[in-house]
């Protein structure tokens, strides 16, 4: 079957022996309506694309699956298939990790707070009982006031467990402007990604190191 650019390719070259275009198109079984006809996906696809990329910049260790549920925030509903197809398209593939290397300078932080529940900091901390078990702490601090608004200690906290916390802070403090965290599975998983989508709050990521 040949393709649409190499029909307009060989009109192109019949065309240039001074036929009409109507001499031309009879002449290749063509439609006249087909040189005139304009591609309509691309012109479709071209804001999700930039959307896309925008997103990816932000957060580059996400992959598409990811980078879904921030695009459905803008008002892109997309299917699974589409975004990756898109995502393949732009060549925006996640990058292998790399070792950690310690940062030399002193980086200015993004989204300093100036005033209280504003930008809410949450991660894991772990510690061993006197019987050898494990625990994990899930804090969540205020990073103006320093509060810490949460400690939920457990063997084992999922993602979850993780939206229960936070929803029970949002309703007592207000749901902050910024959720800020690592790049942990817990933080990035797809439902904890989705509730933060869903409650108008935006994510920050730490800087490496």
């Amino acid at each position: 079957m040949v393709s649409p650019l190499a029909r307009r390719e060989q009109l192109a070259f019949v065309r240039a022996r001074g036929l009409s275009l109507r001499r031309a198109c009879g002449l290749l079984g063509m439609s006249r309506a087909t040189p005139s006809y304009a591609l309509r996906l691309p012109a479709k696809d071209a804001p999700v694309l930039a959307a896309m990329k925008e997103l990816s910049a932000l957060y580059p260790r996400y992959g598409y699956r990811r980078i879904r549920v921030f695009l459905r925030r803008r008002g892109f509903e997309l299917s699974w298939s589409r975004t990756h197809r898109l995502w393949r398209q732009a060549g925006l593939l996640v990058p292998r990790k790399r070792p950690r290397k310690r940062i030399a300078s002193v980086r200015p932080r993004i989204h300093t707070p100036f005033k209280a529940n504003m930008v809410w900091a949450y991660d894991f901390v772990f510690d061993t009982t006197a019987s050898g078990q494990q625990i994990k702490c899930l804090t969540v601090v205020d990073e103006y006031t320093r509060e810490c608004l949460a400690i939920d200690v457990a063997g084992a906290i999922r993602s979850r467990r993780v939206i229960e916390v936070l929803s029970r802070l949002v309703s007592l403090h207000g749901a902050p402007l910024f959720m800020r965290s690592d790049n942990g599975p817990e933080f990035v998983s797809q439902a904890i990604l989705e509730w933060i989508s869903g409650s108008g709050i935006a994510t920050v990521l730490n800087d490496p190191g």
